[in-house]
């Protein structure tokens, strides 16, 4: 229960500054009560509260600027590595495979089929052979349903899961981009089939929130494990888009430019970095903190394309969060309106 402890107590030493009105702990639960997932290493040793994505490995950076910031991720203390069958057309398994295989009782590997295929039974089996092959590793330790696919009944797609948990082809189930009540209707199917959702991997960062309206709450309640992807917001929350003749996903490519072209994105970005010159640090060292400093206690995906890049994230993992820091820097962006959009109780 080591990893459920580590969430429970960074929980503990947060909950308390969070105002009565945002549902943490769920009402009429102690936080002590959840019965949180374990995401351990075959040891039985906890991974670690901050992960990795590979996402850039074969593309942005080659096999050697992968190794690099793979080795300094590890000399960071992250453990849990992250991946998708679809990445980088396959070079992102193959290389971190590679890699994790050096060590891999002391790495967790984390991937993602289902993008696309309509989530049928011969699709997931197919992309599942292929990442198998592509990360050539005996086993992952979760593996994600990287987004909803409502045309094949929900048990067929965890049914096929179940049977390669219980063959130790993967050791824990997780689901990416799914909605509240999604993961809720999943995690009903897996009770019955004799699994469990164990990890879920949200879009969550200080300029897209909508997780802590009822993702959040639904894990915190559930004892799921949530690993938030893109804290840096595409690099929006570097402060490099400030810059006229400045490069990345959000100038470059059409679906990042179009997720993060709302103005007041960019005036909280220009926020972030003027707090962050004030207290001595990084914007992407506050974006990343903020992200694992909410009280339920998330696991931060972070990525970069080579170790420069990478150094400010790793050093969220040491950042002294305090609650009036994080306030502060949460008051940089819009809260969302609670679930039930009733806003005189907020």
């Amino acid at each position: 229960m080591a990893q459920g402890a580590a969430l429970r107590d960074r929980f503990s030493r947060h909950w308390r500054h969070v105002a009565p009105h945002s549902g943490f702990p769920p009402t009429g639960l102690s936080w002590h009560e959840v019965d949180m997932t374990d995401l351990t290493l075959t040891s039985g040793t906890p991974a670690s509260l901050f992960a990795f994505g590979t996402m850039q490995f074969g593309d942005a950076a080659d096999e050697a600027e992968s190794r690099a910031m793979y080795d300094a991720c590890r000399a960071a203390g992250i453990t849990h590595f992250d991946t998708a069958v679809g990445y980088t057309d396959g070079a992102s398994e193959r290389i971190l495979g590679m890699l994790a295989a050096e060590d891999r009782d002391a790495i967790y590997v984390a991937t993602k089929i289902g993008y696309d295929g309509g989530g049928t039974t011969e699709s997931l089996q197919a992309q599942f052979d292929q990442s198998r092959r592509q990360n050539g590793l005996d086993y992952v330790d979760l593996l994600y349903l990287h987004r909803f696919q409502g045309a094949t009944p929900l048990e067929t797609q965890f049914a096929l899961l179940r049977d390669w948990q219980k063959a130790g082809l993967i050791r824990h189930i997780g689901v990416s981009n799914y909605a509240a009540w999604q993961v809720m209707k999943a995690q009903a199917i897996c009770k019955d089939l004799g699994t469990r959702i164990d990890a879920i991997q949200p879009m969550y960062n200080l300029v897209k929130r909508q997780a802590e309206v009822e993702i959040l709450p639904m894990a915190a309640d559930q004892g799921i494990a949530v690993l938030p992807y893109s804290p840096l917001g595409g690099g929006l929350l570097t402060g490099k888009y400030s810059r006229p003749d400045a490069s990345g996903r959000v100038v470059e490519n059409a679906m990042y430019a179009k997720r993060y072209s709302p103005d007041w994105m960019r005036e909280t970005a220009a926020g972030l970095a003027r707090l962050a010159e004030e207290v001595g640090t990084s914007p992407a060292t506050l974006a990343v903190a903020w992200v694992a400093a909410h009280p339920t206690g998330p696991i931060p995906i972070i990525s970069a394309r080579n170790v420069a890049q990478l150094k400010p994230s790793l050093d969220a993992i040491e950042f002294p969060m305090t609650p009036e820091l994080r306030d502060r820097i949460s008051a940089l962006s819009i809260t969302p309106p609670p679930a039930t959009d009733r806003l005189e109780e907020a």
